[in-house]
């Protein structure tokens, strides 16, 4: 079997619902919604252009529950149904060729920046590292009752997308969102029922996913993105992390999504170690310690340039999608071209603008990225490569206008 036919092979997962091929658009933030987290049309028109180029499985990204704590200026919130007829035609956009699309379930917690919030939550009142501090306030400790608060709040969105058309949902509980925040016993140290052991960190989670599960119906997809390991010292690990997939697969969670790292370490932007390069994707040996111990659905998500990396991983049972984030980003038809037989090479490459502080900064090229789906939302194409200097003043104009006009609106 060719690398092409291998990666155009369905997918059929525990519910019955078949994926058409072994491509998966992992979540990326769009930041399309509107300055009070509404619904645009430039989301449809962008999840349209994704699945034209030929991805079977689309997961949004970021879709806040809750209205008070967003991650970025002009996260879309599903709080209501008030934008149902416009959650119905983004629904729509992402499954006209046959592709199923998937809402990406988020609460920032901590990372929260100062600009949006100044009162984040977190399980425990320990703040970022001194270099982040201006940029994120340190977080007060949730109270149990809201705690119970979130746990609602995601299962009435989740049926709030089932309701608009979307084929699943995607708990975020990586890259150290709020979920995250539980799982680490850095950020978690609590010692009531929500913290103390690895197994009551975990059961923040757990009650998430279950709420989800009796909230929606059975051929509804539910799945989790999730982190190997924090890569911070007294972070989450991979045994936490090994033994977090295990319950939720016996749960049957659908679709394991593996990722990891946060805004203090981003390894999901950067890699893990240069042993990786061969191989491509950067978590491909902790998704074989996985496949050791369960056989529920995995895609993994990072580093992935090549046709012939992507068939060598779906063929050697690591993983069953083939997660894609940056390369859809500034080549939406990256898909198309490889099921037609090309043999074909992502244009991503590092951005650099020459200032060492900057390259190294995960923020910066998510930024950057995240300007190219802006693009496409509007129905242009993006740009495959960053121009430097430009590119960051690009950014900085972009970010820092966002801000200004999210402080006005609030009254700031």
């Amino acid at each position: 079997m060719s690398a092409s036919d291998l990666l155009g092979q369905p997918l059929t997962l525990r519910n019955g619902k078949v994926l058409p091929n072994r491509f998966a658009k992992s979540a990326m933030s769009e930041t399309l919604g509107t300055l009070d987290n509404r619904v645009t049309h430039d989301l449809a028109t962008l999840y349209d252009t994704w699945a034209e180029g030929g991805t079977g499985l689309l997961i949004t990204g970021n879709v806040m529950i809750d209205r008070r704590h967003t991650g970025e200026p002009q996260n879309v919130v599903l709080e209501d149904e008030r934008d149902l007829p416009a959650l119905e035609t983004w629904a729509a956009a992402g499954q006209r060729r046959g592709n199923a699309i998937w809402m990406q379930l988020n609460h920032p917690g901590k990372q929260s920046p100062k600009m949006l919030n100044r009162d984040p939550v977190s399980p425990s009142a320990i703040p970022f590292r001194k270099e982040l501090r201006s940029m994120f306030a340190t977080p007060r400790a949730l109270t149990g009752p809201e705690i119970e608060d979130i746990i609602e709040r995601f299962a009435h969105s989740a049926a709030i997308a089932e309701k608009a058309g979307f084929d699943g949902v995607q708990i975020h509980g990586a890259h150290g969102y709020l979920i995250s925040q539980f799982l680490s016993p850095h950020h978690n140290q609590r010692t009531d029922e929500w913290g103390g052991t690895a197994e009551k960190r975990m059961r923040f989670v757990v009650e998430v996913y279950q709420a989800i599960r009796a909230a929606t119906s059975k051929k509804f997809n539910v799945g989790i993105k999730l982190n190997s390991a924090d890569f911070q010292r007294g972070g989450f690990t991979e045994e936490e992390s090994l033994a977090v997939i295990e319950t939720l697969a016996e749960l049957g969670i659908d679709l394991i999504e593996i990722s990891g790292g946060n805004y203090e370490n981003p390894a999901m932007a950067k890699g893990t170690k240069a042993s990786t390069r061969e191989r491509e994707a950067y978590f491909l040996e902790f998704a074989e310690k996985v496949r050791a111990r369960t056989d529920v659905p995995l895609m993994v998500t990072g580093g992935f340039r090549t046709r012939a990396g992507m068939a060598a991983a779906v063929e050697s049972g690591a993983t069953d999608l083939v997660g894609l984030a940056r390369p859809l980003a500034v080549e939406p038809d990256f898909p198309r071209r490889i099921l037609a037989g090309a043999d074909y090479t992502s244009a991503v490459r590092p951005i650099s603008t020459g200032i060492k502080a900057i390259d190294n900064m995960g923020l910066m090229e998510v930024s950057w990225y995240t300007r190219q789906l802006e693009r496409m939302g509007r129905g242009k194409s993006p740009r495959q490569h960053d121009r430097g200097l430009l590119s960051l003043m690009e950014v900085i104009s972009v970010m820092t206008t966002r801000g200004l006009r999210t402080r006005l609106r609030a009254g700031e």
